[in-house]
């Protein structure tokens, strides 16, 4: 029995028939998704409950579209009658069996080299920067958008093909012990650990919290694996030293890279221009990706170390490198109306905000204004007034801004600070951002500008691209802009 047919099906998720027709008794089933709006004709639809949006009322697109199974938790969200020409398996818990069904089939994939990309900043960059290094000579699959979550993750590893090379999973985190179930799904060759930083600090309540999470990935690493991780985080290199001498014998290999001296790939020069980073590995091999930021040559070195691995060779590793895609709202580039857009805003924590701010201050010296569009940073806990009041700071040092924007009530730690240098009709405030707000960021906005947004995804600062983009032009804004209050506390 092949492992896409209903009864292996059943046989992983458990689970009683509701509907088994005949119509589909013989169907070989191929893949998975939990969207009936992408859902390709074969796949099994399993049905996710969202904050949002129950999948179990869906059903009866799924059968239209060419699901001959769906897998539901809630059988009073279907409607009556059942639709016809589908087959119905009711689970307990439909999250939970998605899980169970990618570990089953990952531990089919015997010829697939698995990689898992986790950390705090970087991952969805890393991905794709190790997609286009491994691509160039062997055949995969790899994560789509920021898929790394527990139902990202299943339906990335249910998408890999029987005789992919290799299968990259980025694995992400909002909560303690979140990664320790998905990598057990995942069951990681290579992991890769990007970076660690203060994200999602109401959840996993430190940094500390951030590398055990991470630590719990490299946990998962087959025997004989790799580990590629940042060398540039005590308390990681810490951790996972310890981890892989557990035993008689180490458990994986570890390859570091970094700007530290104990970096096997040490970044030991990074030049930045408007269109690409270029870098030089241990004062030899100068590398290079079309992407913004000097932390993306830390991104383009753990996607070498993982094509060395895999067998990729340099002048191939160079080409994928240099034809890489970076994703969308990370560092993204784009001219509107003359106004070179910088856009930054799909996630920010305090160390990818620091790194933001400082590409933006190198890129455009002497050619227009240079501004910086700021949103709160979300999800900090008890750290939040303190890590935007650092942002503040920052600003004033780099000391080369024209313009500044700040939108958010937590951003207006960061502006009592910025508002001590900056004259009032250099610094906006906005309490928060919609339609309104977004039209009248964009009427600031001039000819020959130089634009950095950069803020928490649920600030929706992309909105200013979108005003820009619908104005027929652009000028400076006959805005009353005060000076900001000083918030609670500030100090």
């Amino acid at each position: 029995m092949g492992f896409w047919e209903l009864d292996s099906i059943k046989s992983v998720v458990g689970g009683t028939w509701l509907a088994r027709p005949e119509s589909v008794a013989g169907v070989r089933l191929d893949g998975c998704t939990t969207d009936t709006r992408t859902l390709r004709p074969g796949q099994v639809y399993v049905a996710i409950r969202g904050e949002r949006f129950d999948g179990n009322a869906f059903v009866p697109q799924a059968a239209l579209a060419g699901a001959p199974l769906a897998i539901i938790d809630t059988p009073s969200a279907l409607p009556m009658p059942l639709p016809v020409g589908i087959a119905i398996l009711h689970v307990p818990d439909a999250g939970l069996a998605l899980l169970r069904l990618a570990g089953a089939y990952r531990r089919t994939l015997d010829g697939t080299r698995v990689i898992a990309v986790t950390g705090s900043n970087g991952k969805t960059t890393t991905t794709r920067l190790i997609q286009a290094v491994l691509s160039t000579t062997l055949r995969g699959t790899a994560s789509i958008k920021s898929y790394n979550n527990r139902v990202g993750v299943p339906v990335t590893i249910l998408g890999a093909k029987r005789g992919d090379q290799y299968l990259i999973c980025e694995v992400g985190t909002n909560a303690l012990g979140e990664i320790a179930e998905l990598a057990g799904v995942v069951e990681p060759d290579i992991a890769v650990v990007t970076s660690i930083g203060r994200e999602h600090l109401e959840g996993l309540g430190s940094i500390k919290g951030a590398v055990s999470e991470a630590v719990a990935l490299v946990n998962a690493v087959r025997p004989g694996g790799l580990v590629v991780m940042n060398a540039d985080v005590p308390l990681l290199e810490e951790a996972v030293t310890a981890l892989a001498q557990g035993g008689a014998t180490p458990r994986f290999n570890i390859v570091r890279f970094g700007f530290s001296a104990q970096a096997d790939l040490r970044i030991t020069t990074v030049e930045q221009s408007a269109e690409k980073v270029r870098f030089c590995v241990n004062d030899r091999a100068w590398h290079e990706a079309p992407l913004l930021g000097r932390h993306n040559a830390l991104n383009a070195a753990a996607a070498l170390a993982v094509g060395r691995r895999l067998g990729v060779d340099t002048a191939s590793a160079d080409r994928g490198l240099a034809q890489a895609k970076g994703a969308e709202m990370r560092l993204e580039r784009t001219n509107i109306h003359g106004i070179d857009i910088i856009n930054d805003a799909y996630n920010a924590n305090p160390e990818s905000m620091l790194a933001a701010l400082d590409t933006a201050a190198q890129l455009g010296k002497g050619e227009g204004r240079r501004v910086v569009i700021l949103g709160d940073m979300l999800e900090l806990g008890e750290a939040g007034p303190d890590a935007h009041r650092e942002i503040g700071d920052r600003v004033v040092e780099l000391g080369c801004f024209d313009l500044v924007v700040l939108v958010g009530p937590l951003s207006m730690f960061a502006a009592e600070r910025i508002s001590r240098a900056l004259a009032g009709d250099r610094i906006a405030v906005f309490n928060s951002m919609n339609a309104e707000v977004a039209g009248a960021v964009a009427s600031m906005l001039q000819t020959g500008d130089h634009v950095l947004l950069k803020g928490s995804r649920g600030m929706g600062l992309e909105r200013v691209v979108k005003a820009l983009a619908h104005s027929e032009s652009v000028g400076v804004a006959e805005v009353q802009v005060k000076s900001p209050t000083p918030p609670v506390g500030a100090s």
